[in-house]
């Protein structure tokens, strides 16, 4: 299933549809300039259990976030935008 297609709205639904399962937050109240600690309340250990779920989420296109990348991403922003490039999407 790797060759099917996924926009950046449709990655974004399913970010936040993770991020408010894990946290317990409001899809509404996520946007893509939330920061996972400072907006969203978000500890390290929500990080890696949300950066598994993202991986877990996306396994149809093989996406993995090594520790290193993983400690890039502090928004949702850039989040999306890093799934974006690792699916290769469009």
């Amino acid at each position: 299933m790797t060759t099917e297609k996924i926009d950046t709205q449709s990655i974004l639904k399913k970010v936040a549809e993770i991020i408010s399962e894990q946290l317990g937050i409001s899809e509404g109240d996520i946007h893509l300039k939330s920061h996972f600690i400072n907006d969203l309340g978000a500890d390290s250990l929500d990080i890696v259990e949300l950066m598994m779920a993202f991986e877990e989420a996306f396994k149809d296109f093989s996406l993995t976030i090594p520790d290193d990348e993983a400690e890039k991403l502090s928004t949702v922003g850039d989040t999306v935008s890093y799934i974006e490039t690792k699916i290769a999407i469009g």
